[in-house]
């Protein structure tokens, strides 16, 4: 192609590529007034900062939602993390619930009656200790909307065609119904579906109960301190925790991305605008060496009584499954997932996270890439063995999602 005609060519890829993508944070299109409304509500619930006559603490991490979740607009990830621990005694896994385990709570809120009320330490008797990164909320609502059936499909296709990578499924209980379900949400799938996942953080990032999480947790594993806790018994009666599934439920997926003027490199610019479909050369690497075999690019969400999240195709980048990464495993055993077993992380919105992996230990996509280990160890070493050009084509193609 003319150079002329490159030229040409990058401002009006921006400006259809602007016009299109909205922004990070915004509602799923197509959203009836009824639902943009419960989305606004549910954003205020989401933002909204607790205080101890709404139920926060006794021991808590945080006092809104919004607080940690916040990069690229409202419901994004943020560089906080959170710490587990735990201890492995021959041979399993042991969370130390009797010492407050497996979450630390690291606030408390002081002085209560006879109580004081602070936040916990990792106790000396724990041998296992993760940090785990706040991740993005965006486009959830599609993923809670993918049938069981169709992960469970793909986990049987990836044993089938390439079982040396395949993921497994994290089978939990769904405690809304009592019955098992494929796991999703958080770093190990350790969560069923977007209630669960709301009442779980009101319990435990802010320790506001609920009818689905009526027991407080006991600072440092002392049940005992809670006869001091001001707001005894359930904080919360559901109403702030389904409005908060709401704005998860209708929060759009990441925006596409437009074509920067600025790129890597000259050759990766021009390998973008060729192939602005998303399926250049670094697109067409990301397949070869292995790295959609666990990064699914494309789901296909079930029926919905939203008609916005019914039978919809998206791009997560991820399966979803767990997956037995090695020495990038964080040890902390949740539902059937083992130590070394993490969550396929979802890459759509890439291009906002300023620290990468389940613990934010990497500061670039490339630190990221050769971390990886266990199933992950062949993509890893064909990555390594890319020719300069390549893996920069490749880290581009990232940095676009």
């Amino acid at each position: 192609m003319p150079r002329a005609a490159i030229r040409l060519l990058v401002p009006i890829a921006l400006t259809l590529s602007r016009s299109a993508a909205g922004e990070f944070g915004d509602p799923l299109p197509g959203l009836t007034p009824d639902e943009l409304q419960r989305f606004s509500d549910g954003r205020t619930a989401f933002d909204k900062v607790e205080g101890v006559a709404d139920g926060l603490g006794p021991v808590f991490n945080g006092t809104s939602c919004g607080g940690c979740h916040s990069v690229g607009g409202t419901g994004g990830g943020s560089e906080t993390t959170e710490t587990r621990f735990g201890a492995v005694t021959n041979g399993g896994f042991d969370p130390l619930t009797a010492v407050g385990g497996s979450l630390i709570q690291t606030d408390g809120i002081g002085a209560q009656g006879a109580c004081t009320f602070v936040g916990d330490v990792v106790p000396p008797q724990a041998t296992v200790v993760a940090r785990r990164r706040t991740t993005p909320l965006f486009g959830l609502g599609l993923v809670d909307a993918v049938p069981d059936a169709t992960l469970l499909a793909l986990a049987a296709d990836e044993a089938r065609r390439h079982p040396e990578t395949a993921g497994r499924p994290n089978m939990v209980t769904d405690i809304t119904t009592g019955q098992v379900a494929v796991g999703r949400f958080g770093w190990k799938s350790q969560v069923p579906n977007l209630l669960q996942f709301a009442g779980d953080a009101y319990l435990n990032e802010m320790g506001i109960t609920t009818p689905m999480f009526p027991d407080e947790n006991c600072p440092q594993g002392d049940c005992s301190l809670l006869a001091c806790d001001p707001v005894p018994g359930v904080d919360d009666d559901l109403g702030d925790v389904e409005r908060f599934r709401d704005f998860m439920s209708f929060l759009a997926p990441p925006p596409r991305a437009f074509l920067p003027l600025l790129g890597p490199s000259h050759h990766a610019r021009l390998s973008a605008i060729r192939h602005e479909g998303g399926r250049y050369e670094g697109g067409r690497l990301f397949d070869r060496i292995g790295c959609a075999s666990c990064h699914v690019r494309s789901l296909r969400s079930g029926p919905s009584g939203v008609a916005a999240l019914q039978l919809r195709a998206f791009q997560p980048y991820s399966d979803f499954l767990l997956h037995d990464m090695g020495r990038l495993g964080d040890g902390i055993e949740q539902g059937q997932a083992t130590g070394p077993e993490m969550r396929t992380a979802p890459l759509w919105g890439l291009r906002l996270s300023t620290t990468l992996l389940h613990d934010g230990r990497a500061r670039t996509i490339e630190d990221a890439i050769l971390a990886h280990d266990g199933q992950a160890r062949g993509a890893r070493d064909r990555f390594r063995a890319l020719p300069g050009r390549a893996a920069e084509e490749l880290v581009a193609f990232l940095r676009r999602l």
